[in-house]
């Protein structure tokens, strides 16, 4: 059976790839209001991406044929449904609520794009996928009754444990649930930037306690990530590849600090560096660290070309890390 309708986490965990290998190819759009308001509105993590201009760009091209050849879960997808997710989709919003050991550590994912349930929903049956029908609308779940993905209709579609999708079906009558500071963030960086990402809560909340700070430059690192209250950032692509990225901190001497200590550990690993590793030389060389008031931001520039390498170096690692490992040594 195809790895993409072993079950429903793998469904899920599919999702969550095409959102990750979409994330940084996409052209900037507010998000839709009608995926927003299907997120829980105690969400500590939101990221979003636009699909439909990606195929318009070469990068995007680039990109979606490294995924779409790499990927056989999804090949398997377009040749037993005709849903291709590199041409069917056209915005991905993903969130959570979860803590560090939560119950819940999917989310959520909504998509809004071109789908044709009647026939995703009969595959998911044939295959031993079972189905839950909560407030009008068909629920496909896992076998453990833990994942299910739902299309609200022939455009939209949600996906992550069934709690959540529950909660976000019963959100459709509900109207706009998220704060009006977090829509603030969420329309600041959709607008601005081509993939997003945003939290609502301090950092250290988002991961799970390490006991004490190890040292030298790992424990600086850690030292900035306790400090930081808020975090915003994206990607711009065009000639050149633009992360942003804006930390906040409580107060602005805090900030300063942060801006110092996160200098100071990019010219250390530009040092390190050298010759050795020229990407990694040239990642250092493209940042900048600016405190303004109890803001830090970090922008990092990289020719599209640069990027690419560095993508296609990645893909190496991911297939063959000894070998990768031998050669960076």
């Amino acid at each position: 059976m195809p790895a993409v309708l072993t079950g429903m986490n793998a469904r899920i965990a599919a999702t969550a790839t095409l959102f990750t290998a979409f994330a940084g190819v996409l052209a900037a759009r507010a998000a839709d209001s009608q995926l927003l308001s299907l997120v829980m509105p105690d969400a500590k993590v939101l990221a979003g991406v636009n699909v439909d201009q990606a195929k318009a760009s070469p990068f995007g091209l680039y990109v979606l044929t490294q995924m779409e050849s790499g990927n056989s879960g999804i090949r398997d997808l377009v040749a037993l449904t005709g849903f291709d997710p590199t041409r069917d989709v056209h915005e991905v919003l993903a969130a959570s609520s979860s803590t560090p050991g939560g119950k819940t550590p999917m989310g959520l994912v909504a998509a809004r794009g071109n789908f044709n349930p009647a026939i995703i929903i009969a595959l998911a049956a044939s295959k031993g996928g079972g189905t839950e029908v909560y407030g009008g609308v068909t629920i496909i779940e896992g076998p453990d009754r833990m994942a299910g993905i739902a299309f609200l209709d022939s455009t939209l579609v949600i996906a992550g444990d069934v709690a959540d999708v529950k909660a976000a079906i019963d959100r459709t009558k509900a109207g706009q649930s998220l704060p009006a500071a977090v829509l603030a963030q969420v329309t600041q960086w959709s607008n601005s930037e081509d993939a997003w990402i945003v939290t609502t809560v301090p950092l250290s909340s988002l991961a799970p306690a390490t006991g004490a700070p190890p040292a030298g430059p790992a424990g600086m690192a850690q030292g900035i990530f306790q400090q930081v209250q808020q975090f915003g950032g994206g990607v711009k692509f065009g000639n050149s590849v633009v992360g942003t990225a804006a930390l906040q901190a409580d107060t602005a001497q805090n900030a300063s600090q942060i801006a110092n200590t996160f200098q100071f550990l990019v010219n250390m690993a530009q040092m390190q560096a050298g010759q050795n590793n020229p990407q990694a030389a040239a990642l250092a060389q493209g940042l900048a660290v600016t405190a303004q008031g109890n803001t830090v931001k970090i922008t990092i520039t990289l020719p599209q070309a640069q990027f690419q390498q560095l993508m296609q170096q990645q893909k190496k690692a991911a297939v063959n890390p000894a070998a990768h490992g031998a050669i960076r040594k």
